[in-house]
């Protein structure tokens, strides 16, 4: 019996296995690249003791929600951040 139950087992993951939807797909190096390099652009990062570099604009959560709107859009995303763009500040 327990061979029986051990088969049934097997067949019932490989029928959820080839059931399961296939719809999620990975981003190309390319537009990980390019979207990051907006992140920076639209967020530049600080360095210490230098006042001039870098911006206190925006947050952790907004710059993941920018990195995301250029991967919507396969790496192109407008100039400006999107709290830069509501006018808040």
């Amino acid at each position: 019996m327990p061979a029986r139950n051990a088969q049934t087992l097997i067949g019932f993951a490989f029928v959820l296995t080839l059931a399961a939807p296939a719809t999620a797909s990975a981003i190309t190096a390319e537009v990980a690249r390019t979207c990051d390099a907006a992140v920076a652009k639209a967020f530049p990062p600080k360095q210490i003791g230098n006042p001039a570099a870098g911006s206190s604009k925006g947050t952790a959560k907004d710059q993941r929600d920018y990195f995301k709107k250029c991967v919507a859009n396969n790496g192109k995303v407008d100039d400006a951040p999107a709290d830069a763009a509501n006018g808040s500040k």
